[in-house]
């Protein structure tokens, strides 16, 4: 298919110059003659050609007038002018290229130069209207490159959320499953999770443990404190449901459960890649019946040796079971509660951890079904 050629208007008062303009170029171009600014204007309306060759001294209407009119309408604001003129004086030149010309020929002028010049000033324009395409293409490219992995990015948070769901989902049944053998602590997973979120808060209100928590993802680890009793389902009825006091023989087999729930934990941990929230899991059973002092189990880990984890969920899983009535106690009151792990500071509990609980203790209390 034979590439069209490029339209060129040449609008001159003179006939002569028109007739050498055209032969001139007539053999490169679709060349259009014009003998004034009006006829221009009039031929503007069915052709538009990508550069006008315009006289500056034409009668009713010059150059200078043509180019404003021209560059006001977005129709042809965009055509290359290059003004022909009789003048050789800098500022008419000056005042040409200030109005939007490219260019600017004296006249008389040489037909190998005309056509040189011409050719030049379309290279240019096309280079830089492919340079634009270029530029439109690779914006184009860009959004729709942001438009997929903003979707991309959606499917995967929604595929994540329900991971994360399902995840959860496990995790509770596992802690119920714990809880219906252990029917005196029913909603106990719930509760301690909801005190391990207000001390959290709590922490980070006062600016508390920034460089341990920074790190921490907290929705996981929410999740797998429910699985911080996990143990319980290895102990046995008998003592996990006796209606009265342990023995100490008996007390020294329900403190086994911590350790049966790392070893069910670590069991889960060597079947899966996804060990994130297990290790928060491991860290919640394992360690939360140590002791600031040494004095807890399993391993009898002082002060910060605890993680931190373990001496928030010591103080959450504390309230609850002070707060809840049990085979050989009734509920104490919130108020006692508190007061009870106020006196447990630097014995019992992280001392700092106190603090911040007192500040907070009036959220723990949860309706009660």
């Amino acid at each position: 298919m034979e590439e069209r050629r490029k339209m060129v208007m040449i609008v001159d008062d003179n006939i002569a110059n028109l007739r050498i303009a055209k032969n001139s170029l007539s053999g490169v171009y679709d060349v259009f003659t014009v003998p004034s600014a009006a006829k221009m204007f009039d031929l503007l309306d069915r052709n538009k050609p990508e550069l006008i060759l315009l006289d500056i001294d034409m009668p009713e209407m010059d150059g200078y007038e043509a180019i404003k009119i021209l560059k006001e309408r977005p129709e042809t604001r965009d055509i290359l002018i290059i003004f022909l003129t009789g003048k050789s004086d800098s500022e008419s030149e000056l005042e040409g290229l200030s109005l939007g010309a490219v260019d600017y020929i004296s006249k008389p002028f040489m037909p190998p130069l005309l056509r040189k010049r011409i050719e030049l000033h379309l290279t240019v324009e096309e280079q830089k209207r492919a340079l634009e395409a270029q530029k439109q293409e690779l914006e184009a490219t860009q959004a729709e490159l942001k438009s997929f992995n903003d979707n991309l990015k959606t499917m995967v948070e929604k595929k994540t959320k329900k991971v994360l769901e399902l995840q959860s989902a496990i995790l509770k049944t596992v802690a119920d499953l714990v809880e219906s053998r252990d029917d005196i602590t029913g909603g106990h997973v719930e509760r301690t999770q909801h005190g391990l979120k207000v001390l959290l808060d709590g922490l980070w209100e006062l600016g508390l443990y920034r460089e341990q928590t920074q790190d921490w993802d907290i929705d996981l680890m929410l999740q797998s404190s429910q699985l911080h009793d996990v143990g319980k389902i290895a102990i046995a009825d008998s003592i996990l449901n006796k209606p009265g006091r342990l023995t100490p023989e008996e007390f020294e087999e329900i403190k086994k459960h911590s350790e049966i729930g790392v070893r069910i934990i670590e069991k889960i941990e060597s079947n899966t890649s996804e060990s994130e929230f297990l290790k928060y899991a491991k860290i919640f059973a394992g360690t939360h019946q140590e002791k600031w002092d040494g004095s807890g189990y399993p391993m009898g880990l002082a002060g910060e040796d605890i993680p931190l984890q373990g001496r928030l969920m010591a103080i959450a899983d504390v309230y609850d079971a002070l707060v809840s009535d049990r085979p050989y106690k009734k509920a104490f009151s919130h108020e006692d509660a508190v007061r009870i792990i106020l006196e447990g500071k630097g014995t019992h509990f992280d001392p700092v951890l106190v603090d911040v609980f007192e500040q907070v203790a009036d959220q723990f209390a949860m309706p009660r079904g």
